[in-house]
């Protein structure tokens, strides 16, 4: 097993190893990324399938084959079929407030095991739908079932993994989603094969699968030493638990400092009300605009439409699915790159790399699509094969920097005391631009054509800039200590500065 040796802020140093345990957990809790990665790819592969269109969206399955004067960049412009998708996330949305108090009171095993029946209650009346009120309303299920797992998955994660790999652990949330996306694009391209036109009911069912082994899992996965502390005064309890999941019994350095951030947390009635405080200034900004920023970076318009948007460019639907499974594992491939380099290279240097990288390719994809797509025909299949390169290569650029760091940076940086608060604030601002893009997507591509990409690639720029001026590195900097980034960062400082002193006295 790999030793770590993590020196904390007062020059106390936390001991422990990388165990199995620790391991076996995470992947455990991971498994809720990997549910809401599949319904995020499923949805766009059942919505290009013509069996599944004709079924519940007539209108666009007639305007797709019978209409031969509307735009390519129109065929698919329907609020209804935005709906289909984006119920998920108005319904994670409203859940995450919730989530957050089960989370506090209960733990985070309690909301991984409430996310997990809402899984599998949505599957299996998505699969079972035969009017447009049980589908949509079995979306809305599995909405619920991922405001409960991304509120919790990622604070376990975090909290569960010792610092010095805390990044790597926690980007496995995003690769896991990276890998539900991919199943998703693979499972559609199969069932779009099957006679009859009944195969997107499985790709809707099989939603049921990775739920079943979240649920299952979750009954024995133990809760994390932070979440324990805050529901018991057996300190001895939670120091065997910590001993456990470190593999060493020297671990009273880490454990004094959760019982400190636990005392404080305890204090904190309202936590809402008191993240609103100057001294939590800067993580209440961070909590609403890196999940905004990761939305704007367009990367749900090519997860959630993948094989829409290929069709649009010309490829039938198989090529189409196909493609969705090329770009899916090209960002599965780049998530698990940087899974491998974040707590080495740093979060900054990421997000800042791939930033460029998905500026520069947003820009030359629009910039074709402008010069070779009109209104009606299509690509040469050389030009498609090209806006797909690009394709990819944004994909990999957001697998690197913005996709796993979006859900990463959040999830670390709240003290104790109001860190189920923020995060529930993170998931929900995620949620509610991920359904802003998702229901004005089709419509935007119709009226905006190839500008679409013009105008994501502006705020990847924006997005850049404020995270090389305003965004400070956190790698290696145990979790409980993480207040110090912000007292000395040259802008962030000016706000909390006035808790200096104070600080420095409870750390003498």
């Amino acid at each position: 097993m790999a030793e770590g040796l993590v020196v904390a802020n007062d020059g106390e140093e936390y001991h422990g190893k990388l165990t199995c345990f620790v391991i076996l957990a995470c992947m455990m809790a991971a498994m809720g990324g990997v549910i809401f990665g599949y319904d995020i790819g499923i949805s766009g592969g059942v919505t290009s399938m013509e069996p599944f269109l004709k079924k519940f969206f007539h209108d666009v399955y007639i305007k797709m084959k019978e209409d031969k004067e509307i735009s390519n960049y129109c065929k698919f412009d329907s609020e209804l079929l935005t709906s289909f998708t984006s119920s998920l996330y108005v319904a994670g949305l409203f859940a995450t407030f919730v989530a957050s108090s089960v989370t506090r009171a209960y733990g985070r095993k309690a909301s991984i095991l409430l996310g997990g029946a809402n899984f599998l209650a949505g599957a299996a009346l998505g699969g079972a739908a035969s009017n447009i009120y049980m589908l949509i309303f079995g979306r809305v299920l599995l909405g619920v079932g991922v405001g409960f797992a991304n509120q919790a998955v990622p604070l376990y994660l975090s909290e569960m993994a010792p610092s010095k790999y805390r990044g790597g652990f926690n980007n496995s949330f995003q690769l896991s989603v990276g890998i539900g996306v991919l199943i998703a694009n693979l499972i559609n391209y199969g069932t779009e094969k099957v006679k009859g036109g009944w195969g997107w009911r499985v790709s809707l069912a099989m939603a049921a699968a990775p739920a079943s082994i979240l649920t299952l899992g979750a009954l024995f996965l133990p809760d994390t030493p932070n979440s324990l502390i805050q529901r018991t005064d057996d300190h001895e309890k939670v120091k065997r638990l910590l001993q456990r999941v470190r593999g060493t019994d020297d671990v009273q350095a880490e454990l004094d400092d959760i019982i400190l951030a636990s005392e404080i947390s305890k204090t904190i009635k309202h936590p809402f009300k008191n993240i609103l405080q100057r001294k939590y200034r800067p993580q209440l900004v961070m909590s609403v605009a890196i999940p905004f920023f990761q939305q704007v970076t367009g990367i749900n318009v090519i997860a959630f439409y993948a094989p829409i948007l290929f069709r649009t460019i010309g490829l039938g639907v198989s090529a189409s699915l196909l493609s969705a499974v090329v770009t899916g594992a090209v960002g599965i491939v780049t998530t698990g790159l940087s899974m491998l380099i974040v707590d080495k290279v740093g979060r900054r240097g990421l997000l800042i790399f791939g930033g460029i990288q998905m500026f520069v390719t947003q820009m030359i994809v629009g910039g074709l699509m402008g010069a070779k797509l009109g209104d009606h025909g299509g690509l040469s299949k050389g030009w498609a094969f090209v806006i797909l390169v690009l394709i990819c290569t944004y994909v990999a650029g957001f697998g690197l920097s913005w996709g796993p760091l979006g859900w990463l940076i959040p999830s670390e940086i709240f003290p104790l005391e109001i860190r189920s608060a923020g995060q529930s604030i993170s998931v929900s601002v995620n949620f509610l631009f991920t359904f802003l893009v998702g229901q004005t997507f089709l419509a935007m591509l119709c009226h905006f054509k190839f500008g679409i990409f013009f105008f994501f690639g502006v705020w990847v720029a924006i997005m850049t800039a404020f995270v090389y001026f305003f965004l400070p590195e956190t790698k290696n900097l145990p979790i409980e200590k993480m207040d110090r980034v912000w007292r000395e960062h040259w802008f962030w400082k000016r706000i909390v500065g006035e808790n200096n002193e104070v600080i420095k006295e409870e750390e003498g």
